[in-house]
């Protein structure tokens, strides 16, 4: 999708883990591997947007490891809490503005999505590897979901 906004976009990140690895994508545009997810769209909340990403991205059934507030309130949807919530440049002068969600995977069967080049399992001995090209804020959130997950 395109930039929705001049200079901030809404976007959602998810960390999906299964077996002690971390789910990233070879992101074409940006020449880098990166978790799952993308822009929130006009028509969307965050949740939606979680859920829209995953699917199209990777095709699998995940638990978001996150809190949610089990709440009836007929006027109030309550949404998972981000793990994490930043602001990283996109195409600077463009930036995005990330919840950023852990989720561990019910099996590890993902399907390779055409915005993507390749897609795979690292663990957290390989987050480190040049190959991928992780910043360090990707590394540090990979390294936390694994560790959340428990897996």
């Amino acid at each position: 999708m395109p930039h929705i906004h001049e200079l901030y976009d809404f976007t959602v990140t998810a960390f999906i883990v299964y077996d002690n690895k971390v789910l990233l994508v070879d992101h074409p545009r940006y020449q880098k591997w990166l978790a799952p997810g993308g822009h929130i769209e006009l028509d969307q909340d965050p949740e939606e947007a979680l859920y829209n990403e995953i699917a199209e991205e990777t095709g699998l059934d995940v638990e978001i490891l996150n809190k949610k507030i089990d709440v009836e309130s007929p006027e109030t949807k309550f949404m998972p809490t981000p793990n994490y919530v930043d602001v990283h440049d996109a195409n600077p002068p463009h930036k995005h503005i990330s919840f950023i969600y852990f989720a561990k995977a019910k099996s590890p069967d993902f399907v390779l999505s055409d915005e993507h080049t390749a897609m795979r399992w690292i663990s957290e001995k390989e987050l480190r590897d040049p190959a991928y090209n992780l910043t360090p804020a990707n590394i540090f959130y990979a390294q936390e979901a694994i560790k959340l997950s428990g897996s």
